[in-house]
């Protein structure tokens, strides 16, 4: 995974500003960034700032020098962001879907301590470790929040998979907790699965292991059920300083990792069934990165950092034009992203089984995408915007018996207009 340098949005100050979060708005639409100074920055896709708003104290006679905003996540829908702080305090923020929409608070939840970190995966829900170790949720429907599980250490991080269906802590002795709302027939454990030998600043949970790292300037990559996989040791290397930060692709299958003027990169190699080293990008004068924020079509990555400065790199690992009508952006293995040059609009091809995307075509009057893995075919209704994944059978056949279909399938697709050689009778449903 190459990071090209795209721009700066926000310039870095003389002295120490920190980036303390970002977040990218699940519909790519809008980019958020909060300092030092509690306000929150709000930009588009293209990387113009176009709004802004001021957090709030949870108690007005106190003022903003009472807080540290430590967390920040857009709610599904894209409407609303929910900060947390460091004086006890959640509030959720209704921002509006145009530009300029007047700020709301529309939830608070107190709590008994600080907020350290925060996520808000699914609908309604908002996940967030606090100063006391205890990882709890906010329901935004009801207003109430409720412990999920507590421990005797300090929340340093948070971090959910790929579906958003589990979620990661890490804590300050080091202690790494895994936690399901829904383990999708996996099987695998919760509660603790590893002690990592220094606090999981830096945690990613990337398709096919656990990512950590931190003080002890190590990345290690835990498997499943907390084995150790692979251990890339940077501690004699004197340039290198802590790892502060990790973010894990929307594909998951690559992560970068945030230290003193660097960003480290591991690609998964599904033929190895291993973590493969990219060339680190080094960035003179960057000083230590605080904040990573992954734009949820993977085709953007940014980095927030201890002065104030906010770099855009362009993710791709390669683009290329179809018929002088389509731009497809390989921003992964297994995901694609194919862009109608006309009207400007988008379709995001994954293979959510984690397969490599060998070629894409379009079909059918330009309407139907089909693209091949080693074991599925991806189909598309650009009309619709209806994708599925069809596993192929031992024999390689897409056998009546051998229906599988991906979490995003939907009707519509007729498979006999976009592959041709199948039953017109088969649907995908």
């Amino acid at each position: 995974m190459p990071l090209r340098h795209v721009r700066t949005l926000l310039t870095p100050q003389e002295g120490a500003a920190k980036v303390t979060c970002m977040a990218w708005a699940p519909n790519n639409s809008k980019f958020a960034v909060c300092t030092v100074d509690k306000v929150v920055l709000l930009y588009d896709e293209h990387g113009e700032r176009r709004d802004k708003f001021s957090t709030k104290p949870a108690d007005p006679k106190y003022g903003r020098k009472s807080y540290v905003v430590k967390g920040m996540a857009f709610s599904p829908d894209s409407t609303s962001i929910a900060i947390g702080q460091t004086d006890n305090i959640i509030f959720v923020y209704k921002i509006g879907e145009e530009w300029g929409d007047k700020k709301v608070i529309c939830n608070k939840f107190i709590q008994t301590s600080a907020v350290t970190c925060l996520l808000w995966p699914e609908e309604n829900t908002i996940v967030f470790g606090l100063v006391e170790g205890k990882v709890r949720l906010a329901n935004t429907k009801s207003s109430k929040s409720s412990t999920i599980y507590g421990t005797d250490s300090y929340v340093v991080s948070l971090t959910s998979n790929t579906s958003g269906k589990g979620i990661l802590s890490g804590h300050a002795d080091g202690t790494i907790v895994r936690y399901f709302f829904d383990d999708e027939g996996s099987g695998e454990s919760q509660g603790k699965l590893v002690m990592h030998p220094c606090p999981p600043y830096a945690l990613a949970w990337a398709s096919n292991s656990i990512v950590a790292a931190g003080c002890d300037k190590k990345i290690v990559a835990y498997g499943k059920e907390g084995h150790v996989i692979q251990t890339f040791d940077y501690s004699r290397d004197s340039s290198e300083k802590e790892f502060m930060v990790a973010a894990a692709n929307p594909g998951g299958q690559s992560v970068v990792i945030g230290s003193f003027d660097r960003l480290r990169v591991l690609n998964w190699s599904p033929r190895r069934s291993a973590w493969e080293e990219a060339k680190p990008k080094e960035i003179p004068h960057l000083y230590t990165i605080t904040a990573l924020a992954w734009k949820r079509d993977g085709s953007r990555l940014c980095a927030g950092t201890l002065c104030g400065g906010v770099e855009q790199f362009d993710c791709c690992l390669r683009r290329t034009i179809y018929k002088n009508k389509f731009e497809m952006t390989y921003v992964g293995p297994s995901q694609v992203i194919v862009k109608n040059l006309s009207t400007g609009t988008r379709v995001v091809l994954k293979s959510h089984y984690g397969y490599e995307i060998d070629e894409v075509k379009i079909l059918g009057k330009d309407r139907y995408l089909v693209a091949h893995t080693s074991d599925t075919l991806l189909l598309g209704d650009l009309g619709s915007i209806k994708l599925s994944e069809v596993l192929h059978d031992a024999c390689g056949n897409l056998g009546s018996s051998a229906w599988q279909f991906s979490v995003q399938r939907q009707k519509g697709v007729q498979l006999a207009q976009v592959a041709p050689g199948l039953p017109s009778s088969a649907w995908v449903s």
